[in-house]
């Protein structure tokens, strides 16, 4: 059995033979690390996959917001970046006024569903601060920029799904940073209110075209994690610091299978040795012998090569937790 059919199965709760693993590294860990990391993935063929003989390019990127510099997507946002190979940080916003939310039109290019397409995409447009006045206060144009931004998007899912038409059922990922480090910007009244119907319209789509949802968010949301799986999310893939493992244990073992983003606030300081105890402790909370886990790691640049090569080794270890 694959590691799709795997993923497949621990979704649908079907007794997958291994927990899905990975580990994703930002393009700032290979332009440190270059061939040493390199080294490190080709030992590791059970996490990545065979690798390429030919020799990788240590300084690409693919997106133009990891890249040094200003980028200004197709909304108008301008995105900045002083670190190449980190994430970039949208510095301008179109619409800094309500007055401006009244003549916003979407953009006619189609850009797809980029990591942040609904509630980052209003905060980006607006602004973090004006938005979370927005949504305190309530005004009409609340809504108003919320309907433009979800219109945009449900032409791009209707693109999507058009694009998969006949295709066997396929698992669509979405991103969305949700939460803060502690808690949600909002109350979860205020997230039901204003960006669960949207949600529930994007997902919907997929789910009634016959595909499965996967989606992801940073921070702190556990407590909207059963409102989003009502909204069609399949897999759902949490922050193990922001969100607390008792917690996400409690809301979606059994419930929703989840593909747990491991402590990236834990591996750039712990030693190799305490990684082990981490994935066994993250397994034992949230997985059953039917499925419902997957385990991710993103490593950025302070992570240590031995802490790393620590986590390869107790993916591989633990991923065949119920065959031991």
């Amino acid at each position: 059995m694959g590691a799709d059919d795997d993923r497949m199965k621990s979704m649908k709760f079907e007794h997958p033979e291994h927990i899905p693993v990975g580990i994703h590294f930002l393009p700032a860990t290979w332009m440190k690390y270059r061939d040493a990391l390199d080294a490190l993935v080709r030992r590791h063929p059970v996490i990545f996959g065979e690798q390429p003989r030919e020799q990788r390019d240590y300084d690409a990127i693919a997106d133009p917001k990891y890249a040094r510099g200003r980028h200004v997507d197709a909304w108008g946002c301008v995105w900045e970046n002083i670190v190449p190979g980190a994430a970039s940080m949208v510095k301008g916003h179109p619409v800094p006024t309500r007055e401006a939310v009244r003549t916003l039109k979407p953009p006619a290019e189609d850009m797809g569903l980029p990591h942040g397409f609904m509630y980052l995409r209003v905060c980006d447009l607006r602004g973090f601060e004006e938005m979370m006045i927005d949504f305190a206060e309530e005004p009409p144009e609340l809504q108003q920029l919320i309907d433009v931004v979800l219109a945009y998007n449900v032409r791009q899912v209707a693109r999507l799904l058009a694009e998969r038409a006949g295709r066997a059922p396929e698992i669509l990922t979405f991103g969305d940073d949700l939460g803060m480090q502690t808690s949600l910007p909002m109350s979860p009244a205020t997230w039901r209110t204003y960006l669960k119907p949207c949600f529930a319209r994007l997902y919907g789509m997929v789910r009634e075209a016959g595909h499965y949802v996967y989606m992801h968010s940073d921070g702190h949301f556990w407590e909207v994690i059963p409102d989003l799986v009502e909204c069609g999310v399949n897999v759902i893939n949490p922050q193990f610091r922001a969100n607390g493992l008792e917690a996400l244990a409690r809301v979606c073992r059994g419930k929703v299978c989840v593909d747990l983003d491991l402590d990236r606030q834990m591996l750039p300081f712990c030693a190799p040795a305490d990684i082990d105890a981490h994935v066994r402790e993250s397994i034992e909370a949230l997985a059953l012998p039917e499925g419902g886990l997957w385990l991710k790691g993103e490593c950025g640049p302070d992570v240590p090569l031995a802490n790393i090569e620590a986590l390869c080794e107790a993916l591989e270890r633990h991923r065949g937790h119920f065959r031991n």
